[in-house]
């Protein structure tokens, strides 16, 4: 729901950082890489318990991914691979965080996991909604071009409320089943929307 005005604001800063990891060892696909194994590794230490270590390494994650696409467009190599490899590397990590934290909340509280399972649910409609929008949007000519390497339906759940709300479970854990559970209900209605939207962008 905030991405669009959040990406105007974060557009010069993101630009700056590009710039100043701008070395020949530092590369998009690394930094999407970095991301990827901080997400796992923040799912490992949800699931141990270790919360704070599990925010500070999900936030980081987030931090390289926001990164990987500014560097890429300020050298030039923007590539489908590197788009495929950073939305592939997203999912991945978003479902191990989800699985790490219903983990670690079910241990420590004996907290009930059902609430997780949704949220994977509404995240698997999510995906299949918008990777299919974005896959035949190209095939007809629709696409929705925001510079991202895919056709993005907006919806009510995107990327800044996702880093939101996965912090918030890391940060309150005792309360993490009932934080997924209106997630799960959030993310739900925000699929059942792209659903909608997206048919009616094909017609």
């Amino acid at each position: 729901m905030f991405d669009a005005q959040l990406r105007g604001v974060l557009d010069a800063p993101l630009k700056r950082a590009a710039a100043a990891i701008d070395k020949g060892w530092v590369t998009p696909d690394r930094l999407t890489t970095a991301g990827l194994t901080l997400g796992l590794a923040s799912a490992g230490a949800a699931a141990l318990q270790w919360w704070w270590l599990a925010l500070a390494m999900w936030l980081t994650s987030r931090l390289a991914d926001g990164l990987d696409g500014p560097l890429a467009r300020r050298r030039g190599t923007k590539s489908g691979a590197g788009g495929f490899y950073d939305i592939t590397a997203d999912f991945i990590v978003y479902g191990s965080t989800v699985v790490g934290v219903s983990l670690g909340v079910a241990a420590a509280y004996d907290a009930p996991q059902w609430p997780f399972l949704l949220v994977l649910l509404a995240y698997y409609v999510n995906g299949a909604a918008f990777l299919a929008f974005s896959s035949i949007a190209e095939r007809y000519g629709k696409t929705l071009d925001d510079g991202r390497s895919l056709s993005f339906l907006g919806g009510l759940a995107e990327g800044t409320e996702t880093i939101v709300v996965h912090s918030l479970w890391l940060v309150f854990p005792m309360f993490g089943w009932q934080i997924a559970l209106v997630w799960a209900v959030i993310v739900g209605v925000s699929a059942a929307h792209r659903v909608y939207a997206g048919y009616r962008s094909l017609r």
